[in-house]
């Protein structure tokens, strides 16, 4: 793979314009992608053309967006298209029963990442879409996924971010057993002041988590054991269907 003069790679500069789009930017014009790559523009410039060429972007209404050929490739052999396929029955009955947004999430270089969402007109804010990463010491999804790691992801995780972990929650080792014993996180405003969040582990056949189901709901609901129950009821049922191999009917 040839190299800039500054020794990089093409793949990582072609990596950092396909970075350059975001859930809050989903279109760019190539002076912003430029900006945002670090890139000379000439350079954004051929890279947009090779992307534009190969369907990793397409142009519309004079700006650039994501191509659909990228998500042809992601979804074709992906790691996580047996779990998203599997959870997808589970995530639909839990939003129809709790009538709020439900997602889907995994471990993913220490931040959470968004692989599944069910979206519901009038429930609380979520600020959790698809493709998109949180924070874990902030979220109920990312807490209860370090909480049920291996024991050497979480000590990993906690040596690089404990001055994180201890403003947001104090005894950090301490929460996290907490989790453990319980089954689930929950936590009040840690994202919005207005909601909490709830989130179970679909647990492996090592009892290490291989995902996690979250929800947000109002802070003043009264629901919340009645959630974290339906949480953890759909996580086993996730979990035992991933060991079986199929989906549910």
């Amino acid at each position: 793979m040839a190299n800039s003069s500054s020794g990089e790679k093409l793949l990582d500069r072609l990596v950092r314009v396909l970075e350059a789009f975001a859930p809050d930017r989903p279109e760019l014009t190539v002076a912003q992608i430029a900006e945002r790559a670090d890139l000379p523009r000439t350079t954004a410039y051929r890279l947009v053309q090779d992307c534009l060429a190969v369907g990793f972007l397409t142009r519309q209404h004079g700006t650039l967006r994501l191509g659909v050929r990228l998500w042809e490739l992601a979804n074709r052999a992906s790691a996580t298209r047996d779990l998203r396929q599997v959870a997808m029955p589970f995530l639909e009955d839990l939003n129809q029963l709790l009538r709020q947004h439900v997602q889907l999430s995994v471990l993913h270089e220490d931040e959470v990442l968004i692989l599944e969402r069910h979206s519901r007109p009038g429930a609380a804010i979520n600020n959790a879409s698809v493709a998109s990463r949180l924070p874990v010491h902030r979220t109920s999804m990312g807490m209860v996924l370090l909480a049920f790691a291996p024991a050497p992801v979480q000590a990993g995780y906690i040596g690089r971010h404990e001055g994180l972990l201890a403003a947001r929650h104090g005894d950090v080792r301490r929460e996290l057993a907490e989790i453990r014993r319980r089954g689930y996180a929950t936590f009040d405003g840690l994202i919005d002041p207005t909601t909490t969040g709830a989130a179970a582990p679909v647990l492996g056949p090592d009892g290490a988590a291989v995902a996690a189901i979250g929800v947000v709901i109002p802070r003043d609901s009264d629901s919340l054991q009645v959630v974290a129950m339906a949480l953890m009821t759909a996580a086993r049922g996730i979990g035992r269907a991933l060991q079986e191999g199929a989906a549910p009917n």
